[in-house]
């Protein structure tokens, strides 16, 4: 580990230096992107201010991380921070120096940020509740945390066309999208034993494709050689010459599903025969006492523990504010074995609480975030601040929730809302119930601000699918049309996702008014 650490210590100074090159015009906006991604970080749209993407390990987080992050956002005077998602935090709005001063003291306590985007494998992405379901078959912890810690061992080393996206689920609900992302592992039960089902070739973004059924079922111990497996076959078929086609989901694309199955089973042959990389693993267990509550709250998890509660929370947007954090931690601070899951909703698993626990965490969040599925909508960072997003994302969130708020809509029928101000699908729009997507349309003879609507959309095991699109809609028309859904629903008294399976008719009439 002093090695690794000796490693990227001489990396982060050079990019210290590069970063002043950039912020001196000496390089580009491409030039610097390519170097800073792979360390973590991104310029903000204008160059001025920098982003440092902090990889907490599949959304883990103690409380000392917590205190961490909480120490960084006061130092630099950061109003808020950003749960992503892809279960890390990012810290927005830094100089150059603070980034790099971030990067040597994360490396020092035990956080790399090497590798948080780029042409790297990202952060394992794991259903956030693992270790504590009720219906989950095994807990996948410490196989993420595995996985994450083999990456972080060769992390420099690194040559892959674009990015490998991971993902680790404790169930067939797939918090971690396992069905639509390179490579996802879903947790079964095989013959009574542990095992895990292989999803492989998926990604989203343009041209977005789900994953396939991989024909053997894996054993837990044996996951690291399928991840230098998939690597393998991204360095040896993936596109190093045009960026537009370099993820895996296009190999797949051009090989068709079987012969894709084929030729990874051949990586994986090959790896097998290679070094010993079988992992033997530690299951995690938690002693805490439980206390029971019979309060029914939409935010509160029963866990497996009798007694035992996770309660989630979801700062808008994933916006979350620095007196919000400071108030968990200090609230949580003398609580046995409580930990926290930041999730792929930009919200965070407050974790391991007894009963009376569970309600304090509860009443200190209480409308400090969103309380009903639309208000728990998703939205990636967008413009002003992304250099590669064409819209507001943020604002279309903020502003489809300010209306719905001054309507007093409080009944929990309409779904979560994704949205993505670009193509590349931060917000997962093609996986989600209502997606949106950002676009420039000429509209009138007047270009304007668009989002392209995706719906019926799902990452369940089994029922894995891209939505289906229905057209473009002005940006400032779309809380307008969120909330006409709102009211038909409310006059039905019907859940979104049911209506719209048996009423698509009745959805076009809606829609239409709306589309350009």
């Amino acid at each position: 580990m002093s090695e690794l650490k000796e490693i990227l210590r001489k990396e982060i100074r050079e990019f210290r230096e590069q970063g002043h090159k950039f912020v001196n015009k000496e390089l580009n906006v491409a030039q610097f992107k390519a170097i800073s991604g792979g360390m973590g970080a991104y310029a903000h749209r204008g160059g001025e201010t920098f982003m440092i993407r902090i990889k907490t390990p599949s959304g883990m987080a103690s409380k000392e991380d917590l205190n961490k992050i909480y120490e960084w956002a006061t130092r630099y005077k950061l109003e808020s921070v950003h749960p992503t998602t892809r279960e890390a935090v990012q810290l927005h709005g830094l100089t150059i120096d603070e980034v790099c001063d971030v990067m040597e003291e994360a490396l020092d306590y035990g956080i790399i940020t090497r590798g948080g985007g780029g042409n790297f494998p990202r952060n394992v992405a794991m259903s956030p509740l693992a270790g504590v379901l009720k219906d989950e078959p095994f807990d996948v912890t410490p196989y993420a945390k595995a996985i994450n810690d083999h990456i972080a061992s060769k992390v420099y080393t690194y040559k892959l066309p674009r990015k490998l996206k991971i993902a680790m689920s404790s169930n067939e609900n797939d918090e971690a999208h396992c069905t639509a992302v390179d490579m996802g592992f879903v947790a079964i039960k095989n013959n009574g034993e542990n095992a895990f089902s292989l999803y492989i070739g998926g990604g989203l973004g343009r041209n977005p494709r789900t994953a396939v059924k991989f024909d053997e079922i894996v054993k837990p111990e044996e996951i690291i050689y399928h991840v230098e497996a998939m690597t393998n076959l991204f360095m040896a078929e993936g596109d190093y010459k045009n960026k537009g086609k370099a993820r895996i989901r296009y190999i797949a694309d051009r090989m068709g599903d079987e012969a894709f199955k084929e030729c990874y089973k051949k990586h994986l042959e090959e790896v097998l025969k290679g070094k010993d990389l079988t992992i033997s693993v530690k299951p995690v267990t938690i002693s805490k006492k439980g206390i029971k509550t019979d309060i029914k709250h939409k935010r509160l998890v029963e866990q497996k523990t009798e007694g035992l509660y996770s309660v989630y929370f979801h700062p808008i947007g994933g916006i979350l504010k620095t007196e919000d954090l400071k108030m968990i931690i200090d609230l949580t601070k003398d609580m046995e074995d409580v930990d926290y899951r930041f999730a792929m909703t930009e919200g965070m698993y407050i974790r391991n609480l007894n009963g009376e626990e569970a309600l304090k965490v509860l009443e200190l969040t209480n409308n400090k975030g969103g309380e009903i599925d639309v208000m728990q909508s998703i939205s990636c960072i967008g413009v002003p601040v992304c250099q590669m997003g064409l819209c507001n994302s943020q604002g279309l969130l903020n502003n489809i929730v300010n209306l719905l708020k001054e309507k007093d809509v409080t009944k929990d029928l309409l779904p979560k809302v994704h949205i993505s101000g670009c193509a590349n699908s931060c917000g997962v729009h093609e996986i989600g119930e209502i997606g949106f997507t950002g676009k420039s349309k000429r509209v009138n003879d007047e270009v304007k601000k668009c989002f392209e609507l995706h719906v019926g959309g799902s990452f369940k095991v089994g029922e894995t699918k891209l939505a289906k699109v229905y057209g473009d809609i002005v940006e400032d028309e779309i809380p307008n049309y969120i909330y006409d859904l709102y009211k038909t629903l409310e006059e039905k008294n019907v859940r979104f996702e049911t209506w719209y399976k048996d009423n698509e008719s009745e959805f076009l009439k809606i829609t239409k008014k709306y589309l350009v």
